[in-house]
């Protein structure tokens, strides 16, 4: 007997052939499936139940993204507040955090609902943007929030607290910080660390620092990190969450970033393995003889 009864659909446009596929098959598996209403459009002859996001978290106790990483990262998104693991399908590029090819869906997804499979929490991060005291934005990231200069080719000022406590003044082209599940997206390009996902940990990882003796630090994963914006500068820097939604910040404002308490479950195949990953998707060697 499966251990997901009410399972819901969402994804990105033009993967309606891996979409057909797992549909046809969820129909044979005795579940009631949901489809969100960003990718119904592409079957519109389906008789699943169309629902917003939201409603998905609401009603289902599986959530199946049809895409790649970002799409999977914008579900997570939307679903912060729900505690709906989610399994994903990858139609993307690296899929670090999309398990399952597309001509794997009846094999894989079926063992996940014979209860084959492994599950793990991850955290997310908040960012906050104050001005004057007051919030103009906030949202949240699965993988980073990055403060950058936008489109302007000139260094940026700040000033970086943990805990209240003051860190250092930099110049440079901005800061990524990042959990554990980002370490191996923007950060990664950046010079960053790669950390596991159990660690209960951030990294901050400055952007071409003028100073060639800053280096990215790693931080407890419940600090509570500051980003004071300089009175100096003199252009809208933009604070991005995951790389999709955009806070635009200003000379002094101040930027807020600490862990939400709520995490999210991801679940994996029973031969997952992190390790695996990266050797797969970043052409680590084998081992000799292999």
């Amino acid at each position: 007997m499966t251990p997901f009864k009410n399972i819901g659909i969402t994804g990105r446009e033009g993967v309606d052939d891996s979409l057909k596929v797992l549909i046809s098959f969820l129909a044979t598996q005795n579940v009631v499936v949901y489809l969100c209403d960003s990718i119904a459009p592409m079957l519109p002859d389906s008789a699943c139940e169309v629902c917003t996001p939201r409603k998905l978290g609401e009603v289902c106790d599986l959530i199946i993204v049809l895409g790649g990483d970002g799409s999977l990262l914008g579900a997570v998104r939307s679903l912060t507040r729900r505690n709906v693991p989610i399994l994903g399908i990858n139609r993307g590029r690296l899929g670090f955090l999309t398990d399952i090819l597309p001509d794997e869906i009846e094999s894989r997804v079926g063992a996940v609902l014979r209860g084959e499979y492994s599950q793990e929490s991850r955290f997310l991060l908040s960012a906050q943007v104050m001005r004057n005291g007051e919030s103009i934005g906030r949202s949240e990231a699965f993988n980073d929030v990055v403060l950058n200069s936008g489109s302007s080719a000139q260094m940026i000022a700040f000033d970086l607290y943990v805990d209240d406590e003051f860190v250092y003044r930099q110049r440079s082209d901005g800061l990524i910080v990042a959990t554990p599940t980002g370490s191996t997206a923007y950060s990664l390009s950046a010079g960053g660390p790669i950390m596991h996902p159990k660690l209960d940990a951030v990294v901050l990882v400055p952007m071409f620092p003028h100073t060639l003796s800053s280096r990215p630090i790693l931080v407890d994963g419940n600090s509570d990190i500051k980003i004071i914006i300089n009175e100096a500068n003199e252009t809208h820097l933009p604070v991005t969450c995951d790389g999709q939604v955009q806070i635009g910040a200003m000379a002094g404002d101040v930027v807020h970033i600490k862990k939400r308490r709520n995490k999210m479950k991801l679940i994996h195949p029973l031969d997952h393995s992190f390790y695996a990953s990266c050797r797969d998707k970043l052409g680590w060697g084998s081992r000799l003889g292999d």
